[in-house]
């Protein structure tokens, strides 16, 4: 084995989201142990050699998470989140979503290489009892991505009540691979999450609302509380996916059980990288492999987010498993820079302070352009104090970068690959190689979810050389609230979305 790393990458607490006076820990729910649920794959309605279909209907529901009351919950063909998804590299694939929750919502492709049409951010409205199919080609590395609601500025009180799901990436070379493939077996999904309970075994979202974060002190597991799952193979991939509105996972398991990441964002990573500690930062995601085979039948692991058990395995007989991860598990492309302007961008604030190079985010604005086929530098940087400020994620839409350097060092050993979300730590600038493939108007934030929902948000107007002059419709906030006044049977002045406390208490309007 290479090197083991045996801390996390962010080496200064002072940064992380345990120190910030609002930060709510983590508790062992007072539930009997639950059996993990894997979210079982969505059937595609059609499929060919070349296409790929799918249905995707946003419902409300309720789920039985605690003793008593079913939770109201939302999710996408079910309940509470959603079925995982599979794409296969080189399809096309047809995406036809229907609304059939009681306000509009939006379907975001988080991590695919999309149109801006495509893209689901808050410029493609789907209101109640709407259907529309949009359509692409899927032409990326394999990946675990993900969907979820993205109207802003509700983006956070959506994700909250369960719309967020899976997608999986296929190509060639993952099939190829030497790693475990058996989805449900020793390919498992974890979306980690937190939620509040309040009266009857609600969430209540607004009460909770918080400018720098909604958190709740219960972990759950892909929609599962205090889960347990049977270890039947020696060798399992986790697909990890930070699904939290605001909560940075710390992940540890017991006897500091070594694992191998894999896999980022967007891509398997050059290299294998040993670890015993991984972070993960709200919307990355990371796939690691564990190697149980020092354990007998039996025995118990769990995985911590910091001292708090959040999944535990249950070794049973195990299928052996002998095989070596390659040294080099993909080859990306690495494009020169061939335009010579740099993108700056300064996440500033906390609470409803948060802002992008000084200015909220505005729907009608266009605060960065790039042309398709230029490889440009985007610098990005957290101005929050050292000692008191919060790591920011900071996720692009429509693209896949890579990371050059941190602070003017080498990236983290684990951030060698596509990405999508970075963390960024007060006071630290990272360096950003950023290109796109397809045109449209996509935002770039930080995704603490309440911080893009209160302006920590600003968008790129990507074009086509060969289409230059294309149009790109552009949401105002006025249609946008009109239409959820209506939805709610209430005057606009009545709305009220989380983003918008932020906006009205620095006096601004969205």
């Amino acid at each position: 084995m290479s090197k083991l790393y045996t801390h996390y990458f962010y080496t200064d607490t002072k940064d992380w989201d345990d120190q910030d006076d609002s930060f709510v820990p983590l508790q062992v729910p007072n539930v009997k142990p639950q059996k993990l649920g894997i979210p079982e794959f969505l059937r595609p309605t059609k499929e060919t050699k070349t296409d790929m279909y799918y249905h995707i209907i946003s419902e409300p529901g309720e789920t039985q998470l605690l003793p008593g009351a079913k939770t109201k919950t939302w999710g996408y063909n079910q309940s509470l989140l959603g079925k995982t998804i599979v794409f296969k590299r080189g399809k096309t694939i047809h995406l036809t979503y229907t609304n059939k929750l009681p306000i509009l919502t939006t379907y975001h492709l988080h991590g695919l290489n999309v149109p801006g049409d495509v893209d689901g951010g808050c410029h493609t409205p789907w209101y109640p009892g709407q259907t529309k199919t949009v359509s692409f080609k899927c032409d990326q590395p394999a990946s675990t991505c993900w969907l979820h609601a993205h109207p802003c500025p509700s983006t956070g009180e959506q994700v909250w009540k369960g719309l967020a799901c899976l997608i999986v990436i296929l190509d060639k070379n993952a099939e190829h691979l030497p790693i475990p493939k058996k989805y449900g077996v020793n390919d498992i999904p974890l979306i980690l999450q937190d939620r509040k309970f309040h009266k009857d075994n609600q969430w209540h979202y607004m009460k909770d609302y918080d400018p720098d974060g909604v958190q709740g002190p219960t972990p759950m597991i892909n929609g599962t509380l205090n889960p347990y799952f049977d270890v039947t193979a020696q060798k399992i991939r986790f697909r990890i996916l930070n699904g939290a509105n605001r909560r940075e996972w710390r992940l540890h398991f017991s006897d500091d059980l070594p694992f191998t990441q894999i896999a980022g964002d967007g891509s398997f990573l050059p290299h294998p990288v040993h670890m015993t500690k991984i972070m993960i930062t709200c919307a990355e995601r990371d796939e690691i492999v564990v190697d149980f085979g020092q354990y007998k039948p039996g025995d118990v692991v769990k995985l911590y987010c910091d001292k708090t058990p959040i999944v535990t395995f249950r070794i049973h007989q195990m299928t052996p498993d002998n095989s070596k991860l390659p040294h080099t598990l993909v080859k990306l492309p690495n494009p020169k820079i061939n335009n010579p302007y740099v993108h700056k961008i300064v996440m500033s604030g906390t609470d409803e302070k948060v802002e992008i190079n000084g200015k909220k985010f505005n729907m009608q604005r266009i605060d960065s352009k790039q042309t398709i086929g230029q490889v440009e530098y985007w610098v990005v940087s957290n101005s929050n104090k050292y000692c008191s400020g919060m790591i920011h994620p900071y996720h692009m839409h429509g693209c896949q970068f890579l990371v050059v350097s941190r602070n003017g060092h080498a990236p983290y050993p684990n951030e060698h690959g596509f990405k999508d979300t970075i963390g960024v730590s007060p006071g630290e600038t990272v360096k950003l190689k950023v290109w796109f493939t397809c045109p449209g108007v996509f935002m770039y934030h930080c995704h603490i979810i309440e911080h893009e929902d209160g302006g920590m948000m600003a968008q790129i107007k990507v074009t086509d050389p060969k289409n230059p002059n294309q149009k790109f419709h552009l949401m105002d906030m006025k249609t946008l609230t009109d239409h959820v006044a209506k939805e709610k049977g209430i005057k606009p002045s009545q709305v009220k979305m989380g983003g918008m406390y932020s906006y009205r208490k620095m006096g601004m309007k969205m």
